[in-house]
């Protein structure tokens, strides 16, 4: 019985992922949705059908396309605490909570939720990290060769003029092998 009153709260119950879609589409267009969802099956040649076929496919694409079901098109509060690492299929919504009308999207605001989130990109660096003192402004530490000079023995130098073959010569893999087995 528990299952059942869990099933009723949740909104994404006994919709189908064609149908969640065609809701969507026929709301804000295929346009808004890769503005907003940045998933080329909504950009390239998009169709629901192809889109389907895609998102059950590809999980992050299709809880990316739930969630944004959920809090833009149904106008639900966030997710929070257990509810937030959970699945949108699997999410229960309180009961005081209903759903609403469907937020009102353009593509001025997509471009500036991205320029936002690049902004963070930029201030936490590559990775979601803070920036550290010292590291280059790519957010990306420096590479091997530029934190300590490389310590070239003579061994090193004859070994490298050895492996490599003579331009224009044809490179056989097996050669090794078959020297070995002779």
């Amino acid at each position: 019985m528990n299952d059942q009153i869990n099933y009723q709260n949740n909104p994404l119950h006994g919709v189908s992922l064609k149908n969640l879609l065609i809701e969507i589409v026929d709301h804000y267009g295929f346009e808004i949705l890769y503005a907003y969802l940045n998933i080329n099956c909504f950009k390239t040649k998009p169709s629901i059908e192809s889109s389907v076929k895609f998102l059950k496919k590809t999980d992050w694409a299709r809880e990316k396309v739930e969630a944004f079901y959920l809090y833009q098109f149904k106008s639900l509060p966030k997710a929070s605490g257990k509810q937030f690492a959970l699945p949108p299929r699997d999410r229960i919504i309180p009961a005081d909570q209903s759903p609403g009308e469907p937020a009102v999207l353009s593509l001025e605001d997509a471009e500036r939720l991205r320029a936002r989130q690049a902004e963070k990109t930029a201030a936490f660096g590559r990775g979601g990290r803070p920036q550290r003192a010292g590291q280059p402004s790519s957010g990306r530490p420096a590479a091997r060769s530029e934190q300590h000079p490389p310590a070239h023995s003579k061994r090193a130098e004859t070994t490298e003029k050895h492996d490599k073959p003579a331009a224009g010569a044809k490179i056989d893999p097996w050669a090794k092998a078959r020297k070995a087995a002779e």
